[in-house]
């Protein structure tokens, strides 16, 4: 997807759907396919999102002067930061084609989104290349990173790019040399380019791109979208559970008793540490589990057997990964002879 053609195809193929009512019985193979795909959850996260990248991409449509706002998706790993930035992208490229469709007969589709990721180790020639990347622009090797930045920011106006997503903007160490390059690069093309910036990346507020005086600049014109663990409860409602009756709610399992997943609301929060992209990876393994072995349902001890992320199985269900501490073999007692 950070290439114009991986991403409008995309954003353009219908996501999988559910199974509905009066559909025929999907084959083995189809449900196995359809539960590794599966459908993205409407988490608070991804509606908070939304809301606020069309908000900003109005607000900053008629802006020249400086800078448009921005957005900083963060939250820790597994949290679904990059499973929101695509859905919202998604969304925002489908809008712009509905309403401004391509002349008849013309060989060129809008662009309005752009999906560029961060390389390790970047710097701003290495990042402006991707930039370039996405969109075909071609570089050669002897060019500079100014006349490639030049490219760029001719062709993303031109092509009417609207919205930039920039993933794994934890990568970047404005604390060196290259990195306070690398960011200076980022703020040069948001207020060159006439888009909305959206940036995606973990804890990104513990890490140095929130210090000194380019850290300063991007607190001020950024709002922070928060993807951190849903919490069991916030006042009377359950927002954790929600999400798990959602997700059962898609699933394609005959023999699967509706009800089971949120009754163990408890354990499964427990088990993920409350982030969504453990959760859902858990329910969907147990979910190919049960079709593989036939049984077609999903129960406490199935959900129980799945080894997720590393992260989640040592930090925060640590008492998977121990080991029984063996029982001391006792030492035979020697028998004295009676006389």
């Amino acid at each position: 997807m950070t290439t114009w053609q991986g991403w409008h195809r995309f954003a353009t193929t219908a996501p999988v759907a559910p199974p509905q009512p009066g559909d025929p019985p999907r084959t083995t193979e189809e449900r196995l396919a359809y539960h590794s795909s599966f459908v993205t959850i409407r988490t608070p996260a991804i509606h908070t999102l939304a809301t606020q990248v069309r908000t900003l991409m109005i607000l900053g449509r008629h802006q020249q002067t400086t800078a448009r706002p921005t957005l900083i998706v963060t939250g820790p790993a597994a949290a679904g930061k990059t499973t929101a930035l695509l859905n919202v992208g998604r969304t925002c490229h489908l809008a712009h084609t509905r309403k401004n469709p391509p002349p008849p007969g013309s060989a060129h589709a809008a662009v309005p989104v752009a999906y560029v990721l961060v390389p390790p180790g970047a710097t701003a020639k290495t990042l402006i290349t991707e930039f370039a990347r996405y969109l075909g622009i071609p570089v050669a090797t002897r060019m500079t990173q100014t006349q490639i930045t030049e490219a760029v920011c001719h062709t993303y106006t031109q092509a009417g790019v609207q919205l930039v997503m920039i993933d794994e903007i934890h990568r970047l160490n404005p604390r060196t040399t290259t990195g306070a390059q690398t960011a200076d690069l980022l703020k040069d093309l948001s207020e060159r380019l006439p888009a909305t910036f959206v940036y995606a990346g973990i804890n990104v507020t513990d890490t140095p791109l929130f210090t000194g005086v380019r850290g300063a600049q991007l607190a001020g014109r950024a709002t922070l979208v928060d993807c951190g663990p849903l919490p069991a409860r916030h006042g009377k409602r359950e927002p954790f559970r929600d999400v798990i009756t959602d997700i059962e709610n898609h699933l394609d399992l005959q023999q699967h008793t509706p009800g089971t997943l949120p009754r163990h609301t408890p354990y499964l929060h427990q088990r993920t540490a409350g982030r969504i992209g453990s959760l859902t990876r858990l329910i969907r393994q147990a979910a190919i589990t049960a079709i593989s072995d036939g049984t077609l349902h999903i129960t406490k001890r199935s959900l129980d057997a799945v080894q997720l992320d590393h992260l989640t199985e040592t930090q925060h269900h640590p008492h998977r990964n121990r080991q029984p501490t063996p029982t001391p073999t006792p030492t035979p007692t020697k028998q004295t002879e009676q006389p």
